[in-house]
């Protein structure tokens, strides 16, 4: 009896021993702000004070009742300081306009790939239809997204994952390898075989429809699931609803053609015939640029994601079992460095940016000190590239084309881009992009890996390392 009594004590001991030990865990603890500071009126009456005291800031709020902040604030010496030629150039076509919808991407991969199209048609007004690509990258993407519905079905609705794919089930954005995917898929016509619609110009209500259908064939996959239905029960149904989604396509955006007469007057004005072909035997024939063989490069400067590393993202993509998006993470001195090479030797590039920072659409032009905001507000918006990408401040959001560079002393100075907002904006559709914004805004280019330094192309095949389906680095698929 006392042994037990003795065993009792010795418990009852460690846990207050314990308990102890908890609390001055607690007591440790940093000091927690107090849950109820409110704004008194004391408080804003001494910002208010604050205000009025310094005649600058009455100044600058008189001019900007009547005044654009991005006009009061524009850099008047870097406008002066920036012209618009090049040393070398590589378009001589005009610009596209993706009008009012997220297509840059698309947009950006055809004008990569007409470039060797005009050259083999001797055609300088050719365009490749953006409509067809739309078409299939639409319908893939359903047919992703209700697979993914079904491969998570097990999960809980607010499942973080699960949550952010119902929140975004089908965006006009897309990728470089999702590009190549169609391409790989489904071949391509020219413009004049699948021309422009009204959705495919103006994609807001057809985005609408297919996202009410999509979330509602979500919520009938999942109870399916939850009441035990089998796999190919779940398949038939996804058969049916893709049936409905490719219906609601063809209506906004046209049938996509099975064949195509194909003819066309060069430059000369000589007249040519291939007459009958399908959208693949016309990318065989006219589309010498080797998808396969080409490799994206991010600059992602997060000290949680090394370079030299290969990267995806989790449930991004269009094609089911199509090539994976994958991201090879390099330096922004490379990326730079092979832009320039590509260009040098004639081909255009495909990027990533987050274009709206630091950008003047009238004047097309991009610089890193575009606009003192410091001045007008008098505090200080300096932040890196990692941090802006780590808050949310900036991420990927638009696709164009690199078709030229100024280099001085082997080193570029600044970059022209063929962007997909008509001919109204810029110098008719082109801007100019100063080195400085280069290095804090561009992330992403497609280049040929075979122009890669050997210690990369050694790691290019190797697994790689998936981030969740809400990483920034998959943003330009989501715009």
């Amino acid at each position: 009896m006392g042994r037990v009594v003795a065993v009792v004590t010795l418990l009852f001991a460690c846990c207050v021993y314990l308990v102890a030990q908890s609390a001055a865990n607690v007591d440790k603890s940093p000091a927690r702000p107090a849950a109820s500071v409110a704004l008194t009126p004391e408080l804003i009456d001494g910002f208010r004070k604050d205000f009025a005291s310094n005649p600058r800031n009455i100044t600058m709020q008189n001019a900007i009742g009547t005044t654009s902040v991005d006009a009061l604030s524009l850099n008047r010496a870097v406008v002066a300081s920036t012209d618009h030629t090049f040393s070398n150039t590589v378009d001589n076509w005009k610009a596209t306009a993706q009008n009012k919808s997220g297509r840059c991407w698309i947009f950006a991969g055809c004008n990569v790939l007409r470039a060797a199209c005009m050259k083999n048609l001797e055609n300088k007004d050719f365009e490749l239809s953006q409509n067809y690509m739309m078409f299939w990258d639409k319908l893939e993407k359903c047919n992703y997204f209700l697979e993914a519905m079904i491969e998570t079905a097990g999960r809980d609705v607010d499942d973080r994952t699960v949550d952010y794919l119902i929140g975004h089930p089908v965006g006009d954005g897309g990728q470089w390898n999702m590009f190549a995917n169609l391409i790989e898929k489904y071949g391509v016509v020219p413009k004049s075989a699948m021309p422009e619609t009204e959705s495919s110009s103006n994609s807001g209500s057809m985005n609408k429809i297919l996202t009410t259908k999509l979330r509602q064939y979500a919520m009938a996959l999942r109870n399916a699931y939850a009441a035990k239905a089998s796999p190919s029960e779940l398949s038939a149904m996804k058969q049916d609803m893709m049936n409905v989604l490719h219906r609601v396509l063809c209506i906004h955006l046209g049938t996509p053609p099975k064949t195509f007469f194909w003819q066309w007057k060069d430059k000369k004005d000589n007249f040519h015939r291939d007459g009958e072909m399908t959208p693949k035997e016309f990318a065989q024939k006219y589309l010498t640029t080797p998808l396969d063989e080409y490799v994206c490069l991010v600059d992602d400067p997060r000290k949680s994601n090394p370079k030299g590393k290969v990267y995806t993202v989790e449930y991004l993509g269009n094609v089911a079992g199509g090539e994976p998006v994958r991201y090879l993470n390099v330096e922004i001195e490379l990326i730079k460095e092979l832009t320039m090479k590509a260009i040098l030797d004639g081909e255009p590039v495909w990027f990533g940016c987050d274009t709206g920072k630091m950008m003047s659409r009238d004047l097309g032009l991009w610089d890193e000190k575009l606009f003192d905001f410091e001045g007008i507000y008098g505090t200080s918006f300096a932040s890196t590239k990692e941090e802006r990408l780590l808050y949310g401040q900036s991420q990927m959001n638009h696709a164009m084309v690199f078709t030229g560079v100024d280099v001085v002393d082997g080193k570029p100075r600044k970059w022209r881009v063929e962007n997909s907002w008509g001919k109204e904006p810029g110098q008719e559709g082109f801007f100019t992009m100063n080195d400085n914004w280069f290095d804090e805004y561009v992330f992403e280019i497609a280049v040929h890996k075979d122009m890669l330094p050997e210690k990369y192309q050694k790691v290019l095949n190797s697994e790689a390392t998936v981030l969740p389906a809400w990483d920034p680095m998959g943003s330009l698929a989501r715009e």
